[in-house]
């Protein structure tokens, strides 16, 4: 009987286990792409028990024993969930569970950060990298993105040019200068967030990439989160106020889907003075499904935008000014009104045809037309006075330098109480010129770019099997840009006389010898009148091989570009070579690049990339002087580049690390360079146009990349850039000016002088800091909100130097033989190359969600340099003291006449948003 009992008992206990646990699953989603994430952590809160996802997204606990619990879900890039379940049968089915992707609104493309440190010529060379690696997961370029780009860095010292942006496959980078202009695309972040960011030379299926890797901006409309988003926004950075509202169907029923997004930015003042902001952005996107292998689809992208721009200063000027002084504007009927206004008007039209052949291969074809203008104003002033506060004639070093210290006294005194354009002066001078029966004194312009592009494309995709998958691409783009400047307002004059004040004959000072004399009126052309033809036909083929230990791929590009430059004013210093066709510029260039992953184990992996790739030269940099002559600099060479990186990532559940070495040599590289010289074959003056030819540069260094989940909601991260990036030749350096009888006393011969070769080798290049630090903290808290410091240190940044000064031109006097007092080492310590001083700041970002009622509601604010730390982020050397004699001369005196001049890194600023979507 006892042990008849004891059976029945034992069966009874396991009948009620087996009845008392239960199963519970469920599916995870992205929200935006509906499409299965792996790897998601799914834990049982407090118990040990947790599991990931697979490649279906899918989770399964077996044997739940608890009645009642929460789950907690968490992926890197998302926003964590915690969702209370209650066991009320055996299999509990939570069905799909959607996951947010965390919307880090300081990674805002439109809050472009154009770093007028950069500046030449008005075109920036440092555009936004945030922008740019704002889709990548990887840590070191995260924190390049969001803590080292506000100190204007440059990621292994390279240009922006060398990252490629496209927009549905379509390159979005400027023939002329290689940049992606960001503006084009501002204020449209929510219809931006889906892209695919590749880093450095590791491949793409969409093109061939740069030395800095490639985004793709996918704006498809059924690809678009459905509903509608709308935020506003307050920075005292460039703008002051946004308001963003965006709204998109998803594919509806009868295969259709829109979205449309539109957004208004606008300030009066950025942080520096009288820098306003205007800017409206407008999208559409209408998808058509054909059937269910292929769909059209039409983006049309508007963003016309002004903003004020701030002037690099010397450090005269900013000991008497501070850091926010901007020399570019003065009070006109009690309003700031700047006088160098950037603005962008250049619609983006795209036809996208996408059609999947078969499960395996795909192909995408894409026709995009962007026109428009660029224009940037300034005050032009024949027969006046320079209108800037800030001329060297109006500071006190300009009279402490002739030992007239009264002078100097009330110099100081004017410029500390105003020190701005006196408008008022402007518009008296050009009404006394107007009674007395002349021109205008004063006239404001603009320079005009007016460029018509034209893009046609088609890429292929295919997966030959389960290993191996091909990539095709072929590329046409043709351009049409007209220069010119153009009248903006005649400044309460009635007319102005478009001549050169500074040609020496008659014949010289001509601007167009076929419109003599000519008088302009607002919306006139006047000055220069030219355009820029290019077309670029390329094509790319990439195989892609993965294995279960080793991944690896090659790529091979080749490409055809033609410059010309077709001029319509006959130029009075130049009229043998300005006016009509110039010699089409041909090139033929190539590029190879390949890389193998190693996976030593699923934790270790080593990854190796290397590259050689040929680069026709930009239109800016084929024409020596293309606003007034068809001359083409002279050897002209494809750029070509050697690059190499190694990398060890390691991977745990709670350490992700990599690091990098890696190393780029580029060779016959070219620049071109405007500036007024003094001391130019002696002590003569001139506007040159300085051309340095055969440039060899080398960038090597290592980057680091370090974060450690120490809890499920603290997250420790680490980051360094060290690198060296520096001349690796002397290159050949040449200035051309117009010819007449001052350049001739100048040694020049029909407005060209070769100075040889420019002793460069090892100074080191104006690329930012090349060191970077970054240590900080993240701490995301399961009840949806999160906060985080950084602290960052900056080393190694240095002046941008001027070639001339490093040529023959620097020791030789006006007979040929050097200067009887040229001492060495004077001259050594004269051209040492400055050394900025080193900084760090400390960054704060935070913010918090809510999920009332079906509305996400998201708030978040970050605040950047919060001990509002004074630093220099660049700056240039002048080209005014060309010579031994004269810059010693300068550099004597306490206050430098011709001082370097500075740009500032911005004070404490802040970034706010807020965002309700539904």
């Amino acid at each position: 009987m006892k042990k008849i009992v004891m059976v029945t008992c034992l069966l009874l206990a396991s009948f009620l286990e087996v009845n008392g646990q239960g199963v519970v699953k469920g599916i995870i989603l992205d929200n935006n792409s509906k499409k299965p994430l792996k790897g998601v952590l799914v834990k049982i809160r407090n118990t040990s028990k947790n599991q990931t996802t697979d490649l279906n997204g899918s989770f399964v606990f077996k044997n739940f024993q608890r009645r009642k619990a929460i789950l907690e879900l968490t992926l890197v890039g998302y926003e964590t969930q915690n969702i209370p379940i209650e066991l009320s049968e055996n299999v509990l089915d939570l069905g799909s569970i959607f996951l947010f992707k965390i919307v880090i609104e300081n990674q805002d493309l439109s809050l472009i950060t154009l770093t007028d440190d950069e500046l030449n010529d008005d075109a920036s060379s440092a555009d936004n990298i945030s922008g740019l690696l704002q889709a990548s997961k990887d840590i070191f370029l995260r924190t390049a993105a969001y803590e080292f780009s506000s100190s204007f860095f440059k990621i292994k010292g390279l240009d922006s040019g060398n990252g490629k942006v496209l927009i549905n496959g379509i390159e979005m980078n400027k023939i002329y200068d290689g940049r992606a202009q960001w503006g084009n695309w501002g204020g449209l972040n929510d219809v931006l967030r889906n892209q695919e960011f590749r880093n450095g030379l590791t491949p793409s299926d969409v093109t061939f990439g740069g030395l800095l890797g490639a985004t793709n901006m996918n704006t498809r409309a059924s690809e678009q989160r459905p509903g509608i988003r709308v935020s506003y926004s307050s920075s005292n950075r460039s703008y002051q106020h946004r308001i963003m509202a965006t709204y998109s169907t998803g594919m509806l029923k009868n295969n259709w889907a829109f979205t449309f997004s539109g957004s208004r930015r606008i300030g009066t003042e950025g942080y520096n003075d009288a820098t306003s902001y205007n800017a409206y952005a407008f999208f559409t996107s209408i998808e058509k499904k054909l059937n269910d292998k292929s769909s059209i689809n039409f983006t049309g992208i508007f963003t016309p935008n002004r903003r004020g721009k701030s002037s690099p200063n010397t450090q005269e000027v900013f000991d008497l000014k501070g850091i926010k002084y901007n020399d570019y504007w003065g009070f006109l009927n009690g309003k700031k009104v700047n006088s160098r206004i950037k603005e962008v008007s250049e619609p983006i039209l795209m036809l996208n045809h996408y059609w999947n052949i078969s499960e395996k291969t795909a192909i995408n074809t894409n026709v995009s037309y962007q026109f428009g203008k660029i224009g940037n104003s300034r005050i032009d002033y024949n027969g006046g006075v320079n209108p800037s506060a800030a001329y060297y004639q109006n500071l006190p070093s300009y009279f402490l330098r002739y030992d007239d210290f009264e002078g100097a006294y009330d110099a100081e005194n004017n410029f500390v109480n105003d020190g701005q354009i006196n408008w008022n002066r402007v518009f008296d001078a050009n009404k006394t010129n107007n009674n007395s029966g002349l021109e205008n004194a004063y006239v404001l312009y603009e320079d005009r770019n007016d460029d018509k592009q034209f893009t046609i494309n088609t890429i292929l995709n295919t997966e030959v099997n389960d290993h191996i998958s091909i990539n095709g691409k072929i590329e046409y783009r043709r351009l049409n840009s007209h220069n010119f400047a153009s009248v903006i307002d005649l400044l309460g004059g009635d007319a102005y006389l478009d001549i050169d004040p500074f040609g020496a004959t008659e014949e010289e000072k001509q601007n167009d010898l076929l419109n003599p004399n000519r008088i302009v009126r607002e919306g006139d052309d006047f000055k220069y009148n030219f355009n820029l033809n290019s077309t670029i036909i390329s094509a790319f083929t990439q195989a892609q091989f993965r294995y279960n230990t080793t991944d690896f791929y090659a790529t091979l590009k080749v490409s055809n570009t033609t410059h010309q430059r077709e001029g319509l004013y006959k130029n009075g210093s130049f009229s043998e070579n300005s006016l009509g066709m110039s010699e089409a510029q041909k090139f033929m260039n190539y590029g190879f690049k390949t890389g193998v992953t190693y996976k030593i184990t699923g934790r270790h992996l080593v990854d190796i990339n290397a590259a050689y790739i040929t680069t026709a030269p930009t239109t800016r940099n084929t024409f020596s002087n293309s606003r007034e002559n068809n001359n083409v600099v002279l050897d002209l060479q494809s750029e070509k580049t050697l690059s190499t990186d190694v990398s060890y990532v390691y991977r745990s559940p709670i350490i992700t690390s990599k690091f990098t070495a890696y190393y780029t040599s580029v060779k016959d590289a070219t620049e071109i360079s405007f500036y007024f010289a003094d001391g130019v074959g002696g002590d003569n003056t001139a506007f040159v146009q300085e051309i340095l030819s055969g440039i060899s540069k080398k960038h090597m260094g290592l980057e680091l990349g370090l974060e450690a989940q120490v809890t499920a909601s603290l997250n420790l991260k680490g980051a360094a850039a060290i690198g060296q990036f520096t001349y690796d030749n002397n290159p050949n350096l040449y200035l051309t000016t117009e010819a007449d009888n001052e350049s001739l006393v100048a040694g020049f011969v029909n407005g060209f002088k070769d100075f040889g070769t420019t002793n460069l080798k090892n100074y080191k290049l104006a690329a930012g800091p090349q060191n970077a630090y970054s240590v900080g903290f993240e701490y995301r808290d399961p009840s949806y909100w999160w906060g985080g410091a950084t602290l960052n240190f900056f080393s190694n940044t240095f002046i941008d130097i001027s070639p001339l000064n490093r040529s023959q031109n620097f020791y030789l006097d006006d007979d040929g033989l050097p200067f009887l007092e040229y001492d060495t080492e004077i001259a050594q310590g004269l051209l040492k190359q400055e050394k900025f001083d080193n900084y760090s700041v400390v960054n704060l970002v935070g913010g918090k969600s809510f999920l009332i009622n079906g509305y996400y509601i998201s708030v978040f604010a970050t605040v950047n340099n919060l001990l509002n730390k004074t630093y220099k982020s660049g700056g240039f050397e002048q080209g005014r003291n060309a010579n031994y004699r004269q810059l010693l001369e300068d550099k004597s005196l306490d206050k430098p006449v011709f001082g370097n001049k500075y740009w500032y890194g911005r004070g404490a600023t802040y970034f706010m948003n807020v965002s309700v979507s539904f």
